[in-house]
């Protein structure tokens, strides 16, 4: 009886203390809009940062999520968090070259030769020049996590050489540094919207695309393309912004917190991504696709091959933004 007068008494006193601790947050759903389905290692990520704000704030904090673009296009959403409409929102860098021009270095040509090194770069000094570039736009990125790197598949050969790119009709997003890369590598590169890559490729209007390993599984593309070439030209990263004006309303503690759950966010986010990423790819080879990888010296030939890209790029983009990177990669890589 003693025992259990003893612990209702501590757990009262553990209650008692968490209170004050949880009174400094106050009663917010936060909005989270991305354009993934929540089946995306995504949806990981935020489940994750729902639980630490969970624990962390005593339930104050909540996370309400809306999964496809079913509030809107990542950058129609983008824009809701400058002008302090809404908290939040998880979208890839690409779509915000127009609100942050400098973010078009992500863009540029097997920049990033692997996961280790993209990560070094975003965790470090460059990630914190692009997040003082969102802040100025009125958006504060509170961690990166992973879109990944593209790859090739298309119907006509395998691409294991820079010669091989030749002549194939490839679809590429409707961005001009990819356009000019796959012009650059000698392809016939077609913007196209993503809802009519399936069909074109089906019907042979065009020769192949570019995506990441779970966005070719997910797409069904290995039921109209025979070779994957693991070319890994471009990696991606996601960023999970919010509100500028919205977050200059948080307690400090309250923009502590969110900063720890996207951080945690991140680690589970991260590992998914990769692996699903191999999971897609074992599975497409499963499936009947033809993969081949690139081997060192033919990756370096496709970056020598692309260099007019980034002497073309770099002015628009910013010289600072691209030598920030660069510096990240050298000491990534031991330089």
């Amino acid at each position: 009886m003693i025992q259990r007068r003893t612990l209702v008494t501590l757990a009262a006193g553990a209650l008692l203390a968490a209170a004050p601790a949880f009174a400094q947050f106050q009663d917010r759903t936060i909005k989270f809009t991305n354009g993934v389905n929540e089946d995306h290692p995504v949806g990981v990520g935020v489940k994750k940062m729902q639980e630490v704000l969970a624990a962390k704030t005593g339930g104050k904090l909540k996370i309400q999520a809306f999964w496809g673009g079913a509030a809107g296009g990542d950058l129609q959403a983008t824009q809701a968090l400058r002008a302090g409409t809404q908290e939040m929102v998880c979208t890839s860098s690409s779509p915000l070259v127009g609100i942050v021009k400098e973010l078009g270095v992500f863009d540029l040509p097997f920049l990033f030769a692997n996961e280790k090194e993209a990560d070094a770069v975003l965790d470090g000094a460059a990630g914190q020049y692009f997040n003082k570039k969102l802040e100025d736009a009125g958006l504060v990125n509170l961690a990166y996590w992973e879109n990944g790197f593209r790859n090739l598949t298309n119907s006509k050969r395998p691409v294991a050489k820079v010669e091989d790119f030749e002549g194939v009709k490839v679809r590429v997003m409707q961005n001009n540094i990819f356009l000019d890369t796959f012009k650059t590598l000698g392809t016939n590169a077609v913007p196209m919207a993503f809802g009519e890559v399936f069909t074109a490729l089906e019907t042979r209007t065009i020769d192949g695309q570019e995506n990441p390993f779970v966005t070719i599984e997910t797409s069904k593309f290995n039921e109209v393309q025979k070779y994957l070439s693991v070319t890994r030209h471009a990696y991606t990263p996601f960023l999970v912004l919010y509100s500028k004006k919205l977050w200059d309303q948080l307690t400090p503690q309250e923009q502590s917190v969110l900063r720890e759950a996207a951080v945690e966010g991140q680690k589970v986010q991260r590992a998914a991504n990769r692996q699903l990423n191999e999971k897609s790819l074992a599975s497409l080879k499963t499936k009947g696709m033809q993969v081949n990888e690139i081997n060192p010296a033919e990756q370096r030939r496709m970056f020598e091959k692309v260099k007019p890209v980034y002497d073309k790029n770099v002015p628009t983009i910013g010289p600072d933004a691209v030598n920030v990177v660069l510096d990240g990669l050298k000491k990534a890589r031991g330089g």
